[in-house]
């Protein structure tokens, strides 16, 4: 039996041997087709390299896509389980041709492979072509020698191709397998055409033809081929079964669920167990490819998807969550081949985990709330639609979760309530908003997020990827058009572009369109936690709704602000490992040239403290550990040990960021909706430049990461060098060399003071008008002894200790005063010895007034003031004689 694996492989082996250039599977997550949610077909990467947007080094290719229809207009999810080829997830094998061959060349190719290279029946084939297409009938019966019987022109749309109203078209030619007469059905064209006997394998598109608004308008001037395999009908053909799940793949999916459940993939359990594998395989390689369970877009989608799996686990009987424990399998089947899957395998059964974790807490309830609903109801009732909304608002169930739990019952839903209720809920969301206090902007963007729904953000898994632009507004007001040099604030219906929030700045970039736009992304904020509001600034050309835009993240800004933010995280833990778990955040702000982070803390941390947190942070940096991202409520999150940022506002679910290894667990573990490095070592490097109070018992730590923290330590360290060659040293030597200058600046300073208060005294005036000199001894003033003296240029510093002196000269009880005059102003002491009842206060007052000033003040022993005008000073001295004369009196 040849297996899938050997399929896909033999494949692409198959047309690399004849010159295509093997390219590996696109993210589900289209970049370069705003219109579609996930990849839908193999050609869908290659969409720009057709339109001629894109040029690729090499002109004809082959790949095995990846696939997911379960949402928009190729949604296969209600007939999942039920039928045996319709998938949610599907591997699509291709083979392009962008003008190098054309119709000839692909039928060659194809039944080549088909008949020589894997040996199928030429009578098992049937052809169809486009019943006007004359050349491609007449080519299968020159390569395949084909009768026209099974040749079989179709004149619907099935047999031809459009990318859209504009853009390439051109015919399809489908071949298909037929298993036998003993299966139901008969050939394409036929009335039977839906039964299981004839099965389409294989699909060639000739596009040859320009389409504008939906008219063939001109032939292109380079036909191409794009061409589609299922791989798991193929699959089918070869190993001689006639429906997909009983294919390799999907029989090891099965084999393992049947395993985990103690029931069999039979009778009534059968299509549970086709949900499981199926869903199994979408809900890996989504999370593969970055998209995460929500209650908005693809995240909504993916909910679904697992719920509905762990509904029919639940169905089976599967007492605990079950899809987690099937990953191991799926990555045994399929990692080989997607390499992504293996990598990303701890993420998805954590994720799968906690989801199911989180569903089935609310599914008993949910499901009990839905059979007493339904209790009296009979086969081709209608549920009402507010009780389908209260499941979906209250326990959490899609609306397509509770039509496929009564789909086995032949009840249906009013979808027309539900979405009444919707509406009513969303109504009272609006009144209740508080807002910025702007209510004709809050308006707007409540319009907005009604009528388009929130933004889907793609950014964490990408920099890059189209848009449709849905509105435009200029001055707070919904526009039509940006033109040349106006700026104003343009949506999407999704974007790379990170909206500010968290802490975490609004990312930067471009906007380019085939129209000759350029518009450069200056900042995106987020209205009402929704949508995320591109603000920009037209360079040329001019956007306006309905536009198609191209949007490019500024990958350096965005690299070096998730740098910052993951440093972020590190940094809180190891605060609170140094500090203590008193740590808190109080605030952060994370920029593409530095993070800044507030804490709890009542004291300044040491110059070791920082050096340890350094240390710390740039530890786990070099080990270089994964940062891996889980989706959990908020609850459950902070159970597992998860801290919750501060002034963050959580919804039903978190987002969950996990850094680092520590003692017992995870380093780091935060509730954090931002962009965050792939793993610790692209931080590079991490260093505090500042760190100081904001308010009373909050501190702030500033600091660097990557190449700005190499600027700034090179920075310092030429700084160092050129103090160094200042001082005639080594970098090594200039902190000694700068201790003994300063040691000898405050020797010489003291020496210096020393010499001025000398040569100050020695040239003491006799005290001014009535002043005498210290020569003449202490004078008698109202019967104290006093001892008066006017100086120039010495320290008021010195004062005081002058004083102290004078009283020692006074011989005994006395009072002593000294002024002292610099640049212009004077200032005045006065000291009291034991004894004498008169304050120096009460003196130093009388002083500062004559000098022009105001108050002075000290005790009563001892007092000290000062004036602005040192011209006065003998008039000073003379006030204090008075003073003490009329206290005395």
């Amino acid at each position: 039996m040849t297996s899938t694996n050997d399929i896909r492989r033999s494949f692409l082996d198959y047309f690399e041997g004849q010159g295509h250039a093997r390219v590996p599977s696109a993210p589900l997550v289209p970049h370069n087709d705003p219109t579609l949610m996930f990849v839908n077909a193999g050609m869908v990467p290659f969409k720009n390299v057709f339109t001629g947007l894109e040029t690729r080094p090499y002109v004809t290719a082959t790949s095995s896509q990846k696939c997911v229809r379960a949402g928009g207009k190729h949604n296969d999810l209600d007939n999942v389980g039920y039928t045996a080829r319709h998938h949610t997830f599907f591997e699509m094998l291709g083979n392009f041709s962008f003008g190098a061959y054309f119709k000839e060349q692909a039928i060659t190719n194809a039944w080549t492979l088909l008949t020589r290279e894997w040996g199928l029946a030429p009578d098992r084939l049937t052809i169809t072509v486009y019943h006007t297409d004359d050349e491609a009938a007449s080519l299968w019966k020159k390569i395949a020698a084909l009768p026209d019987e099974r040749i079989i022109r179709i004149a619907t749309k099935d047999n031809f191709w459009a990318m859209g109203d504009d853009g390439p078209s051109g015919p399809c030619s489908e071949i298909f397998y037929d298993h036998g007469d003993h299966i139901p059905g008969g050939p394409p064209g036929s009335p039977d055409e839906d039964g299981d006997r004839f099965v389409e394998i294989w699909n060639l598109v000739f596009m040859q033809y320009e389409q504008v608004g939906g008219v063939i308008m001109s032939n292109l001037p380079k036909p191409s081929i794009d061409t589609g395999m299922g791989l798991e009908r193929i699959a089918a053909v070869m190993q001689g079964v006639t429906d997909n799940y009983d294919t390799d793949t999907f029989k090891a999916l099965i084999a393992a669920s049947e395993v985990l459940t103690k029931t069999r993939a039979e009778g009534a359990s059968q299509p549970s167990h086709r949900v499981i594998a199926d869903h199994l395989r979408t809900s890996g390689f989504l999370v593969a490819d970055g998209v995460l369970p929500s209650n908005e877009g693809r995240g909504y989608v993916l909910r679904r998807i697992m719920r509905r799996a762990m509904r029919h686990a639940h169905l089976l009987g599967a007492a605990n969550p079950l899809m987690h424990r099937l990953v191991p399998a799926l990555v045994a089947e399929m990692g080989a081949a997607y390499p992504d899957l293996v990598r990303a395998q701890p993420l998805i059964e954590a994720t799968l985990q906690q989801e199911e974790i989180q569903f089935r807490r609310t599914l008993v309830n949910g499901l009990r709330l839905l059979d007493e609903a339904t209790a009296t109801m009979g086969p081709g009732d209608t549920l009402p639609g507010a009780t389908a909304f209260k499941l979906y608002d209250t326990f959490g169930f899609p609306y397509d979760l509770t039509e496929d739990a009564l789909r086995a019952r032949s009840l249906q839903v009013d979808r027309a309530g539900f979405d009444q209720s919707m509406a009513a809920q969303k109504a009272a969301a609006r009144a209740a908003w508080k807002g910025s206090g702007e209510r004709a902007s809050d308006d707007l963007w409540f319009d907005l997020v009604e009528e388009h729904g929130p933004t889907e953000f793609t950014g964490y898994s990408g920099h890059e990827g189209e848009g449709i632009v849905l509105a435009v507004i200029e001055n707070g007001v919904r526009g039509d058009t940006l033109g040349h040099d106006q700026e104003g604030i343009v949506l999407v219906n999704q974007t790379p572009f990170y909206g500010e929030s968290g802490g975490q700045v609004g990312d930067a970039g471009v906007l380019r369109s085939i129209n000759g736009l350029e518009a450069v992304v200056e900042d995106v904020s987020k209205p009402l936690g929704k949508l995320h509001a591109l603000h920009v600034k037209v360079v040329s050309g001019a956007i306006k709704a309905g536009d198609t835009v191209q949007q490019y993240v500024d990958v350096e800004r965005r690299a070096a602000v998730r740098a910052n933010h993951s440093a972020t995280h590190l940094l809180h833990a190891a605060l609170r490992n140094r500090l203590g778990g008193h740590v808190t955040q109080k605030g952060s702000l994370v920029a593409a040239d530095r993070l800044r982070f507030d804490f709890s803390h009542p004291t300044a941390l040491t110059p070791a403290d920082i050096a340890a947190i350094e240390a710390e942070v740039n530890g786990h940096i070099r080990h270089n550990q994964p940062v891996s991202t889980r989706l959990m409520t908020p609850d459950d999150a902070i159970e597992a040990g998860a801290m919750a940022l501060f002034g963050e506002k959580y919804g039903d679910e978190v987002r969950v960021l996990s850094m680092g290894i520590g003692a017992d667990a995870d380093y780091s573990v935060e509730l954090c909706g931002g962009t965050h490095v792939n793993a610790l070592g692209d931080i590079a490097l991490f260093k505090i430049i500042s760190e100081s109070a904001v308010s009373s018992g909050v501190r702030r730590i500033e600091a660097l990461t990557g190449e700005a923290a190499r600027q700034w330590l090179g920075e310092r360290d030429a700084k160092l060098r050129e103090a160094a060659a200042t001082l005639k040293s080594s970098p090594d030597e200039v902190p000694g060399r700068v201790a003994a200058l300063i040691e000898n600046s405050k020797r010489l300073e003291r020496e210096l003071a020393e010499a001025k208060k000398a040569l100050a005294l020695s040239n003491a005036n006799g005290g001014g008008s009535g002043g005498k000199s210290e020569a003449a001894g202490p004078e008698q003033v109202g019967g104290h002894a006093f001892l008066g003296q006017v100086v120039d240029g010495l320290d008021p510093k010195s004062l005081r200790s002058e004083v102290d002196a004078m009283k020692q000269r006074l011989g005994g009880a006395g009072i002593a005063a000294l002024i002292a005059t610099n640049d212009g102003r004077a200032s005045v002491a006065v000291g009291v010895t034991e004894g004498v009842t008169v304050s120096a206060v009460d003196l130093v007052k009388a002083a500062v007034a004559a000098l022009g000033g105001q108050g002075g003040g000290g005790r009563p022993d001892m007092a000290q003031g000062g004036g602005p005008d040192g011209t006065k000073a003998g008039e000073a001295m003379d006030a204090i004689r008075e003073a003490l004369a009329t206290v005395s009196a």
